[in-house]
């Protein structure tokens, strides 16, 4: 598969999302999805410390013990995982990456991202604790999500000379949730950062599973938070199936092959509860469109 850099880590331009791991998949189904990731050729693996109630990253620990070198893990802090953890505040810092660590069982992480900005935090402190987890060897390297483009550029401004700087940013991006498309992943281009798109087939909408008029699948992401799809989204998913079928290609492989049109896109984390999924989406992400073809989405959108 091809790879991509997030700093100094290569990764597989498809990645595997842990979030429904300990909550919507038990141990063993999560055993079933990672070994058919690893099979795949997928290296990448992102998930949190609040995922499945911190049971991901405990699930993660204990299937990959003795696989650790296979692949490039990244999780995340910030988001609350209790009252008394939750946050962005230099002590916080230092004891939710050893409480990542712990559930891991790993001596580090490959990537640690701040989940989500903390307006109490001043930016730079919060880099400066990042940065000591580096220079500790407990961390390679430091991200962000769900930053705008003026929060990382404020992120790059805040940095100190020779410390830690964030290397990617994480944010929601796909065929029917484009407006980050000029804002972070604009502002991600600019800075020289990875752009990890999560959300990338719209809850599986993208993927063609669901149809108008009926009651999302049983097992499906939108029957287990009980969600729907509006008719105007129909509508844009029709449109889009259709521009990819004239270019003989799939809906899936137009989700997947437009974000890592992108140059900044260095990684597509795409969920799954299945391990047939994983063979999907990595069949899918071999498209890169060209000009005419990323006009034409443009024009879509």
């Amino acid at each position: 598969m091809e790879t991509r850099k997030i700093g100094s880590l290569e990764v597989s331009v498809v990645g595997l999302g842990c979030n429904n791991f300990g909550r919507r998949v038990d141990e063993d189904g999560t055993r079933r999805v990672i070994d058919a990731s690893l099979d795949a050729g997928v290296t990448f693996f992102d998930t949190a410390d609040i995922y499945g109630e911190t049971d991901s990253e405990t699930f993660l620990g204990r299937i990959l013990a003795g696989r650790r070198d296979r692949v490039v893990l990244a999780t995340k802090f910030g988001m609350e995982v209790a009252p008394d953890k939750v946050g962005a505040a230099p002590d916080y810092v230092h004891r939710a990456v050893r409480d990542s660590l712990a559930r891991l069982q790993m001596d580090h992480i490959d990537l640690y991202q701040l989940h989500e900005p903390d307006p109490t935090v001043p930016i730079a402190d919060t880099l400066a604790a990042m940065n000591e987890l580096v220079r500790d060897g407990l961390v390679r390297e430091i991200g962000c999500s769900s930053f705008t483009a003026a929060q990382q550029r404020e992120a790059a401004d805040a940095v100190a000379a020779g410390a830690a700087r964030f290397v990617s940013v994480q944010n929601e991006l796909s065929l029917l949730e484009r407006a980050d498309e000029t804002n972070g992943l604009a502002g991600a281009a600019e800075l020289g950062l990875a752009y990890i798109p999560y959300f990338p087939l719209a809850s599986g909408v993208l993927t063609g599973k669901y149809r108008r008029g009926q009651a999302p699948p049983e097992g499906t992401r939108l029957a287990y938070y009980e969600e729907s799809v509006s008719d105007e989204e129909f509508d844009k998913v029709d449109a889009y199936a259709r521009l990819a079928e004239d270019g003989g290609h799939t809906l899936l492989e137009l989700a997947i092959g437009w974000l890592l049109s992108h140059a900044a896109v260095a990684s597509v984390i795409t969920g799954a509860t299945k391990p047939e999924q994983i063979e999907a989406n990595v069949a899918a992400s071999t498209w890169r469109l060209n000009e005419e073809a990323m006009a034409a989405v443009a024009a879509l959108g």
